[in-house]
């Protein structure tokens, strides 16, 4: 809760402090009025004295209303929840392509320490670590989209294919029976296809960071005792990293899985932003631009609560994982 309290201030405040004046961006032309003016004004709640707004804003948000857009005259979790499946869908398929990846390199680099896989994957975490995210996604974009033509540029799924979009996740969606019926699997390859280079390019960085973490954390276990009696014992060093090493490494790796899944949806602001993704994070930077100060507010706080459910999840994990920490 203090955490949640703390970002709504920040949250609050803070884009306050942002340039520009919301009445005048929604009033346009007609702003010159000062009776059209005040009254805009007042409608919007911004009359009031800061600190009050505050609290008034809070109340409201712990009744689950977090306002109204001053731009779309809609709900805040209306908008949310309309946008939020294409974020977690494009999350949910950067942290798969993360761990894929991620974890295998990190533990291939441990098993052959300061060997050339060592060297050449711990560096490639490292480049792959260091690259920022809008650089990134348009080399992507001009390298598989442009010059080869393998993906598309931007979207979630072609404007050749009208989906009733019931859950929000287009690979679910596209695969129900009546759509299967008309379509077959074009319209799940289509949506497929443009998940592709979102998916890398949010998931690269979490993917290193993710090596990185996996070949510390072996490096660790497979110097304990037990490991060393395994060895002695004849049993095979594939059952020994697997079964012996891995498992007792976990929870390092699952503590940065559930770090990076969260901080995932901030890296979506990017990421959609360069491949006109119709999540969060483009939602969000389009209210930044309009001064909407409810979606602002209400889009950093609702965040701000999945990170936190995510990492005290992450706690409640570790019990299954590890038998010691079950008491």
């Amino acid at each position: 809760m203090p955490t949640l309290v703390g970002i709504s201030l920040l949250a609050f405040f803070l884009v306050r402090l942002v340039p520009g004046d919301p009445v005048m961006l929604k009033l346009g032309e007609r702003g010159a009025d000062p009776v059209i003016y005040a009254e805009m004004k007042k409608n919007m709640g911004l009359d009031q004295p800061i600190i009050k707004q505050y609290f008034i804003f809070i109340k409201k948000a712990i009744s689950g209303d977090l306002g109204e857009s001053h731009v779309s005259s809609r709900k805040v979790t209306e908008e949310f929840f309309d946008r939020f499946p294409a974020t977690m869908e494009l999350g949910i398929a950067a942290m798969i392509f993360a761990i894929l990846f991620g974890v295998p390199f990190g533990i291939i680099a441990a098993v052959k320490r300061n060997s050339f896989f060592d060297y050449f994957l711990m560096g490639g975490s490292l480049l792959g670590y260091s690259m920022p995210i809008f650089w990134w996604g348009l080399v992507l974009i001009l390298v598989f989209s442009v010059q080869l033509g393998l993906t598309p540029v931007s979207g979630r799924m072609s404007v050749m294919f009208d989906i009733d979009a019931w859950s929000g996740f287009l690979l679910i969606d596209t695969l129900q029976p009546e759509v299967l019926r008309e379509e077959g699997l074009a319209a799940f390859w289509s949506a497929l296809r443009h998940l592709i280079l979102p998916s890398i390019a949010m998931g690269t960085i979490p993917l290193a960071v993710m090596a990185r973490m996996t070949r510390s954390s072996m490096l660790e276990v497979l110097g304990e005792d037990y490991i060393r009696t395994a060895k002695a014992k004849g049993l095979p060093y594939s059952k020994i990293v697997i079964l012996h090493a891995f498992r007792n490494a976990l929870i390092p790796i699952i503590t940065i899985i559930g770090l990076m899944f969260g901080s995932i949806l901030t890296g979506a602001i990017l990421t959609e932003t360069i491949f006109s993704w119709p999540g969060i994070g483009k939602w969000l930077v389009a209210s930044i631009n309009a001064r909407d100060y409810p979606v602002i507010q209400g889009g950093v706080l609702f965040i701000a609560t999945m990170v936190v459910i995510v990492n005290a999840s992450v706690d409640f994990i570790y019990a299954y994982i590890n038998p010691k920490m079950r008491t």
